[in-house]
């Protein structure tokens, strides 16, 4: 069974940078992974992925501005989020899958969620 726990979310002033983290219980380097978020009254939005080789893939709302990465030897995820804005607000969540691929894919394996508040 594949654990995704994520951390680092918290509330920072617009410009701000915070930096997510999703620890996960399986060695990642068989995983496709990404980052997702859902606002209030928004459908769930696909962030940034990252695949097996870590060639990532943004949406266009945080290219430029948020980055995505992987330490396959600590099994975590990364996402670094900079520049950030009040509408990057959300819970943002880590999934995992062995055969997904990109934002629109469908992940097996979700995490419980970290609040990102920008104000």
């Amino acid at each position: 069974h594949v654990q995704l726990v994520e951390s680092g979310g918290g509330t920072v002033q617009a410009g701000g940078s915070l930096t997510l983290s999703c620890r996960a219980s399986v060695p990642i380097n068989r995983y496709c992974l990404a980052w997702f978020r859902q606002a209030p009254g928004v459908g769930r939005e696909g962030v940034a992925s990252i695949d097996r080789a870590g060639s990532p893939t943004y949406t266009y709302s945080v290219a430029g501005r948020f980055t995505i990465s992987k330490a396959n030897e600590k099994n975590i995820l990364y996402l670094q989020m900079d520049n950030l804005k009040p509408e990057d607000s959300a819970i943002y969540y880590c999934a995992a899958d062995q055969f997904a691929f990109g934002l629109s894919a469908q992940y097996r394996y979700w995490g419980q969620g970290t609040q990102v508040t920008v104000s």
